[in-house]
């Protein structure tokens, strides 16, 4: 008999109520939780807009209150976590609506972890057992409501927070970290300005990409990650098109999440440069992963080219490895994504610095070529 050498742990993520309208349930949703007083957190940007208006006004006649939360930066950071956490423990809030895209999000949902732990929350960073460090019972409900299709983080058990001082980027993990649940309802992505539906877009197919790309075992979310790529491939253009395509936004919001599911798989290159870029110079992180993705397929051509060949078929794309990557490039210039970094205002000015966090990053494990000193600084002179 062939030995059997797939050995793994899977996770499958939480309930989600899928459909344009479903933000009107937000209070049940709530309730459904045990949340009587939420916090809702989201970003400055979207802390005035209709949307989040909405949701508050929803609040307030069911009796739940209007609290918000909006200081939060586009890569947030510790000192963002504290302001938030003061917040919730002020106003006796018992559980976080993370509301946004992946900033607020991700600061929402570390809001309600960090509320009721005592250690700093570099203590709980996704290294080996370290989350069991913290106090489960103390961590608030969440419900997640993106408000973008790109990030997938309303479906992950993580959150990914900057350390103002060294600039690199954390990610705090928990099982509890996953949202109670999770409204997707693709009129409130209908707003974003056409830059934002381009790389949240891209940030999913990214995910999607690197996780079926990994090296790891898993064939459910590798299988989750090639449709994701086959939905943003169909959907991303006509959302750019028309911004209010409501069927087009329910697939990119579908793709945002399958991305989020299937990296649980891996990550690799495009993320692990994309990170420390984000950190210093504070781009947007899903138009870095753009940016960058080129190259890095060329780096792991050796290793990924019948896989992606394979991908190719499946999404209709002839011609192979060199048929997809011509498809990418296509796709980047038709939604306008810039070439190089150095359009996002990167300089080289970091780069020793750069190359050090993205080896150090979680992300460089799961690329498919290991990633060394020598071929990531190639990688980040590639793309600049």
């Amino acid at each position: 008999m062939t030995p059997m050498t797939h050995v793994a742990n899977w996770s499958y993520p939480t309930a989600v109520r899928f459909g344009a309208g479903r933000i009107s349930e937000l209070a049940d949703a709530c309730k459904a939780a045990g949340m009587s007083r939420p916090l809702l957190v989201t970003d400055r940007g979207l802390a005035s807009l209709p949307i989040t208006l909405q949701a508050l006004d929803l609040l307030e006649a069911a009796g739940l209150g209007r609290a918000i939360f909006a200081d939060v930066d586009p890569n947030p950071n510790e000192q963002n976590l504290e302001a938030g956490v003061a917040a919730f423990r002020a106003g006796g809030h018992d559980g976080v609506i993370a509301f946004g895209g992946g900033s607020g999000l991700d600061l929402g949902k570390l809001v309600a972890f960090q509320a009721g732990q005592t250690r700093p929350v570099w203590d709980f960073e996704d290294i080996g057992d370290w989350w069991t460090r913290a106090n489960a019972d103390a961590i608030a409900p969440i419900i997640a409501v993106p408000t973008t299709a790109g990030t997938g983080s309303e479906v992950g058990r993580a959150g990914v927070l900057t350390n103002s001082a060294t600039h690199v980027k954390k990610i705090i993990f928990h099982p509890k970290l996953l949202p109670s649940v999770t409204i997707c309802d693709p009129e409130l992505t209908v707003g974003m300005p056409n830059m934002i539906t381009v790389g949240t877009g891209m940030d999913a197919f990214a995910h999607c990409l690197e996780a079926y790309s990994s090296p790891f075992y898993h064939p459910m979310s590798q299988g989750i990650a090639l449709e994701g790529m086959r939905l943003v491939k169909e959907n991303l253009p006509l959302v750019v098109a028309d911004g209010g395509n409501i069927a087009a936004r329910a697939e990119m919001m579908s793709a945002a999440a399958m991305g989020a599911v299937a990296f649980q798989k891996g990550l690799g290159a495009i993320h692990a440069l994309s990170h420390p870029v984000g950190a210093v110079y504070n781009t947007h992180h899903g138009m870095t992963n753009a940016v960058v993705m080129p190259p890095v397929l060329k780096m792991n051509r050796p290793v990924i080219e019948d896989r992606i060949s394979r991908a190719a078929d499946y999404m209709g794309i002839s011609g192979g490895f060199d048929g997809f990557y011509d498809f990418v490039i296509g796709l980047r210039a038709d939604l306008g994504v810039p070439d190089k970094l150095a359009e996002l205002g990167v300089g080289r000015d970091r780069m020793d610095e750069m190359v050090a966090m993205a080896l150090e990053d979680p992300s460089a494990g799961g690329n498919p070529v290991k990633m060394t000193a020598q071929n990531t600084k190639a990688l980040f002179e590639a793309c600049l």
